[in-house]
């Protein structure tokens, strides 16, 4: 029996047969999830460019390499950011003039959300910032979201992630002060 790369590491993997364009026989196609203790590093494989041309970066890697809950932006377009963040512990609060997005990659977060009684933010501020403190205000829920699963931070609300063991966000956002850029050391230069 042939052990697959899912099987050796024990990594989920979805298996789909799928037609190939220009062919009447069908490929198997395999989709390898990886998670924050278990992932394989990939790369860009250039037929006739530079890959130093593109912007490659894994969000796994990223994470396990970052402290808790720093933003490291492993993608970007014009201003908007997406950013790959370890979650472990109890974040800061956190707050945005614009909606954000966290879809969690790995393990297991609570996000618990805050209308604040007073306005945190000058107007025109981009990206996340984090508070000094908890703010004073009407406490909208809590949701515990898992691998797979998005949650919407609303604009002008205040947010606090809780992971009890180490995961993986990817938070989509625009770039602001929160932001961490390491493109030199996270991206494939050769």
């Amino acid at each position: 029996m042939r052990a697959s790369f899912s099987h050796v590491f024990n990594v989920p993997a979805l298996v789909t047969e799928v037609p190939m364009r220009g062919c009447s026989k069908k490929g198997v196609v395999e989709t390898k999830f990886g998670s924050l203790m278990n992932f394989t590093k990939g790369g860009v494989q250039s037929i006739s460019v530079n890959p130093k041309h593109y912007v490659f970066s894994n969000v796994f890697e990223v994470a396990s390499q970052s402290k808790p809950y720093e933003r490291v932006a492993v993608g970007r377009n014009l201003n908007y950011v997406l950013e790959a963040v370890r979650s472990e512990g109890t974040s800061p609060w956190y707050a945005a003039n614009h909606d954000e997005a966290a879809i969690v990659m790995d393990g297991e977060v609570e996000v618990h959300l805050i209308q604040p009684d007073d306005f945190l933010l000058p107007v025109g501020k981009e990206g996340a910032v984090a508070l000094a403190r908890e703010p004073k205000g009407q406490r909208m829920g809590w949701m515990k979201i898992h691998r797979g699963h998005m949650a919407l931070l609303p604009k002008g609300a205040a947010y606090q992630f809780h992971g009890a063991a180490p995961g993986v966000l990817l938070i989509q956002s625009i770039k602001g002060e929160c932001t961490v850029e390491k493109w030199a050391k996270i991206c494939q230069t050769r």
